[in-house]
């Protein structure tokens, strides 16, 4: 739920901050700024969270996945502000598509060829949700593509990261790994946000003081974003890959359908058969080598 109500709030502050053409790259940085907020909060608070007794070498090993976790969230957030945020989500659930083509082109990794076959209903779903989108936009169909890309990029060099000697004993807890991970993907936004909208930071600041609907979504999409991928990871951890399949797939029917009626964004037919043959392809190709291969 905490994606439902992320997507949510993060919708009404953009559409409230001027769309696209607004502010989606300050909103999105400053979300990640809560987020900063939140981990700092949590060392800092007594009997709470222990802070990692990580090193100056694995900062610098964690900067990659920083970096890629910006894209990604960034990208994100400028295509909602793009288009609808039922097609935003029908795009991005097309990122298994991403990261097989990107593990196995540039880390060399090897995708059975069961979950090549599952890819084509994935990416079929897509199309056909596209050709009926009211709420359509190159833009926002480019900036999901990114987002995808740059989560594909961040899934490989996180596994890579967590292979280092002794850093998970560093870093202490998930916890903590998704908190570091946060500040940098913050600080790597920073001058991302200055060189593109940094000559309207005045007039935001304005808005956000004027406008309770910009200045209240921006700090709880923020929390949201921040608490439900922290979750998120948690679940990972102790869940098993048939659990976590199914409730990702759950999460993505509650977001797309729960969204758009609350927003008020269109439902066409093809656009629900576009969707429910997209998750379901997703579905498909996280079990299929449980299925084929036992």
């Amino acid at each position: 739920l905490g994606n439902y109500y992320y997507n949510i709030a993060n919708k009404q502050c953009l559409k409230a901050a001027g769309g696209a053409a607004g502010f989606p790259m300050t909103i999105g940085v400053l979300q990640l700024g809560v987020g900063v907020l939140y981990a700092l909060y949590m060392w800092a608070a007594p009997d709470s969270r222990s802070v990692p007794s990580v090193t100056k070498d694995d900062l610098v090993k964690m900067l990659p996945v920083g970096f890629c976790a910006m894209g990604a969230h960034c990208f994100s957030v400028f295509a909602l502000s793009a288009g609808a945020v039922s097609f935003g989500q029908i795009v991005k659930a097309a990122e298994p598509a991403f990261a097989a083509v990107v593990s196995t082109a540039v880390y060399g990794k090897s995708i059975s060829t069961a979950k090549w076959l599952a890819l084509i209903p994935v990416i079929g779903g897509v199309v056909l949700a596209s050709v009926k989108e009211l709420d359509f936009a190159w833009s926002a169909l480019i900036a999901a593509c990114t987002a995808n890309l740059f989560a594909a990029f961040k899934a490989n060099e996180n596994k890579k990261l967590m292979e280092t000697p002794g850093l998970k004993d560093r870093i202490g807890s998930v916890g903590n790994q998704f908190a570091l991970t946060t500040i940098l993907s913050f600080l790597f936004g920073l001058p991302l946000l200055l060189a593109r909208e940094g000559h309207k930071w005045s007039e935001f600041v304005s808005l956000f003081r004027s406008n309770s609907v910009i200045s209240t979504n921006l700090f709880t999409s923020g929390l949201y974003f921040y608490l439900y991928n922290e979750l998120a990871t948690l679940t990972i951890k102790k869940t098993n890959a048939v659990t976590q399949s199914v409730a990702n797939t759950a999460k993505r029917v509650i977001v797309i359908v729960g969204v758009a009626l609350v927003l008020g964004e269109s439902l066409a037919p093809i656009k629900l058969l576009g969707c429910a043959i997209g998750i379901g392809g997703v579905l498909l190709y996280s079990l299929i080598d449980k299925i084929v291969y036992g």
